[in-house]
């Protein structure tokens, strides 16, 4: 009996010292788990080999030699002070490769255009446009419509001063109309009356949102009465009763999805997150569709792939709001949705930025095996750092990660560890 207790006790022992393989505690370090190892899937760690001599050696395979190479990445005294939450998975073998926090709620900053870009492609699909469209009540008399001109929003922050030239232009010399003899009408009704998002801070340089934008500011009744003086259209603002008709419409501005996730995701311009997030409220059809709706429209895409939408926060499209939460493990799986579904992977790969070469991520992994190899989104609020994306590893494997660094003291600090876990699996 007193040497079955030993040999109990010796077996425990062994267990837990197998089990540092792949979990690692400490007073600065950060928790990590392995997402269904190698080992768990009836692969072993290890592959054995012939050396010179004809003898048996074990060699650790490659997806345990990256797993130790990121366990001593992660024990870095960065994390005695900041959270980390890591997810890697490898989308040939189509299994988890390493996680660190995978599912802790965190901000994800800029990375939240990840989900805003993945739900609209999924709703919108890649042929979906944004309008702005102009039209006409009454008829036109001697070159005087006896009417109004109605130009409704519909959130395009491409629209050009340009662009509203030619709109003018067109309304005279195609239309004959010299003068509006009704009212100029701008129906906003595309978007709710809040000209800032939820949760922005008051300090945040950005807005206010408008469903008539002209280069992306809320300055479009300005332009457009400066572009009608300019082409010699005058308005009377005349009270007019004109009966049985309905608007009629002249012209319509148009610019596609992909011309517009390209400067939201290279460059992670907000005001392009934000009207593509509103894109998707208003595409049920509601008018003054809000936050509130294009969240919930969010929460059922995650719902729909498996996701329990019930532990993120969508509180906008860009990820400015400071009531955003989102978890590494979310993200990637978004990531890996997108690299299954060709309408979005197309449309999403060609706008995120690449390593070295262009967007935000132009300056980083430069001189590096990760360079043109990286194309993922960037994240930067105070206190926050994020990086999420796909990559090509040094396998040959297509890997989906996300990578965010929390209470960091400067986005520096975050970008230097999340640009050498890319190289190291790149390497």
């Amino acid at each position: 009996m007193k040497y079955t207790k030993l040999l109990l006790l010796l077996l425990f022992v062994a267990s837990c010292a197998s089990r540092q393989t792949v979990r690692h505690r400490g007073s600065h370090q950060a928790d990590v788990q392995l997402v269904a190892p190698v080992a768990e899937q009836g692969a072993s760690s290890v592959t054995v080999k012939e050396n010179k001599k004809g003898k048996a050696k074990e060699e650790l395979t490659w997806q345990a030699k990256k797993q130790q190479a990121l366990d001593s990445l992660c024990q870095s005294a960065l994390f005695k002070t900041t959270q980390l939450g890591l997810y890697v998975y490898d989308l040939t073998d189509g299994q988890p490769l390493y996680a660190v926090n995978a599912a802790h709620r965190m901000r994800p900053a800029s990375c939240q255009k990840i989900v805003t870009a993945v739900t609209a492609l999924h709703y919108l699909k890649g042929d979906y446009q944004l309008c702005t469209d102009f039209s006409i009540t009454g008829t036109a008399k001697s070159g005087t419509l006896e009417g109004d001109l109605i130009v409704t929003g519909g959130m395009d922050p491409m629209v050009t001063a340009d662009e509203l030239l030619e709109v003018a232009r067109n309304i005279k010399q195609q239309q004959g109309i010299n003068s509006i003899k009704g009212n100029i009408i701008f129906d906003l009704s595309m978007r709710e009356d809040k000209e800032l998002g939820w949760g922005w801070c008051w300090d945040d340089d950005y807005g206010p949102l408008s469903a008539l934008l002209v280069d992306g500011k809320d300055c479009f009744e300005k332009e457009w009465k400066k572009v009608l003086s300019k082409v010699g259209i005058k308005v009377q603002n005349a009270k007019l009763k004109v009966k049985n008709t309905f608007p009629r419409s002249i012209y319509t501005i148009r610019h596609s999805i992909d011309k517009l996730l390209i400067p939201m995701m290279k460059e992670s311009d907000n005001i392009y997150a934000e009207c593509l997030f509103y894109q998707t409220a208003a595409s049920t059809g509601k008018k003054w569709a809000g936050r509130k709706e294009a969240g919930q429209r969010t929460a059922d895409f995650l719902q729909s792939i498996g996701l329990d939408a019930t532990q993120y926060k969508i509180a906008d499209g860009s990820g400015l709001s400071l009531y955003n939460y989102a978890s590494a493990e979310m993200l990637v799986a978004l990531l890996a949705y997108a690299w299954r579904t060709s309408y979005i992977k197309e449309y999403l790969l060609s706008s995120l930025p690449v390593a070295g070469v262009d967007g935000t991520l132009e300056k980083r992994m430069t001189g590096t095996e990760a360079q043109g190899n990286v194309c993922a989104k960037t994240g930067t609020v105070t206190g926050i750092s994020s990086l999420a994306g796909y990559l090509t590893a040094s396998n040959g494997h297509k890997l989906a990660f996300a990578i965010i660094n929390q209470g960091v003291p400067s986005p520096s600090v975050g970008r230097t560890f999340q640009d050498e876990v890319c190289r190291e699996l790149c390497r």
